[in-house]
């Protein structure tokens, strides 16, 4: 793909169709707006589908996975070694995603962007493992410029994988040990907040890990001295292989004209980047949950998202996307199937 791909124009949903599931809604038998959000879901994925009639029938779900060398500085409360144990879980069919992509039917890929120990060759996982983690950004940045376009370049050729399958939706999941530091790094760099603010408790952090983990934020955004304006810079010096992906995947779905559910506060600071590379990038997403992560609030916030599920949830790998995915079947099947006044030999009064 040519340099800087990530600037070409998103699609644009269907103005027509967006009118007509308008117009279909105010014929349904119920008051108008009675149905609140799921109105508003169904409406959107008539335009973006171009179709009458949507449906989320099609899922896919690709989860990223790397390491960062922040967690030299303890700011994890598991090891590193996790991230590759986690990808074999991925293989094996015993995370939390899998489950969920199976009662889904939903289409599970794993992509190896950068774990510290290689797992091999594994059954259902994509070996695009650019590097062996990020370097630790409390000393230097954590990738290259090159490696920021592998990445970015990873997430955009698994949303054409997508497209070619004639997916109805995409959601994007991460596994990495020490993620969330990187996450709230970068959504302080771009949102001019305080790490004290964002950062969280992560994989486990007790309240003295947590200020340390805020503590090595707060002193790697001095080193580095970055620009909120600057996206790409901020991802080279404090990202993650596989947050870039994400970027990268969100970018092109836009692009595409392919609908994205967000999942929890790791994704949604890629979709926060994605969205400063692209800024109409967001007209393709769609946001899963409210994560328990504290930073999570001021990144939806700064998108302006409104999250279709508040459970508690802070697991990552896409799995809180995944469960409000019966959301989105539900308001379809209710825009598709539900009668109208007239089919209904009802009286429009009840409106």
């Amino acid at each position: 793909m040519n340099a800087g791909w990530w600037l070409a124009p998103v699609a644009v949903p269907s103005e027509a169709r967006l009118q007509a599931a308008r117009r279909r809604q105010q014929q349904l038998t119920k008051p108008p707006g009675s149905l609140g959000e799921l109105e508003t879901i169904a409406i959107r994925l008539c335009g973006m589908q171009d179709r009458d009639r949507p449906g989320i029938d099609r899922v896919q779900i690709t989860v990223f996975a790397s390491d960062h060398g922040i967690a030299e500085e303890g700011v994890s409360a598991f090891p590193q070694a996790v991230t590759t144990e986690m990808v074999r879980n991925f293989a094996r069919g015993g995370a939390a995603i899998s489950v969920l992509a199976r009662l889904l039917d939903a289409t599970l890929e794993v992509i190896n962007v950068g774990t510290a120990v290689d797992p091999g060759p594994l059954s259902g996982v994509v070996d695009y493992r650019i590097a062996a983690g990020t370097a630790n950004f409390h000393r230097a940045p954590a990738m290259t410029r090159a490696q920021l376009e592998r990445a970015l370049l990873c997430g955009a050729e698994a949303a054409e994988r997508a497209r070619m399958n004639r997916i109805d939706l995409f959601i994007g999941g991460e596994m990495g040990i020490a993620n969330t530091t990187s996450a709230s790094a970068i959504a302080c760099a771009l949102l001019g907040l305080p790490p004290s603010t964002l950062a969280g408790p992560g994989t486990g952090l007790d309240d003295t890990g947590v200020r340390h983990k805020a503590l090595v934020i707060n002193e790697a955004l001095a080193r580095h001295r970055l620009a909120h304006d600057d996206v790409p810079n901020v991802l080279c010096c404090v990202g993650g292989f596989e947050i870039a992906a994400l970027v990268g995947a969100y970018l092109r779905c836009a692009q595409l004209g392919v609908p994205v559910l967000v999942d929890g506060y790791i994704a949604t600071v890629a979709a926060l980047c994605a969205q400063r590379l692209n800024n109409d990038a967001p007209t393709w997403f769609f946001y899963g949950h409210n994560s328990a992560e504290p930073g999570h609030r001021p990144v939806m916030e700064a998108l302006g998202a409104r999250p279709l599920l508040h459970l508690g949830m802070r697991l990552g790998e896409g799995s809180g996307a995944a469960v409000a995915v019966p959301l989105l079947r539900m308001a379809c099947a209710l825009h598709n199937q539900m009668a109208t006044f007239a089919e209904a030999g009802v009286s429009e009064a009840l409106s």
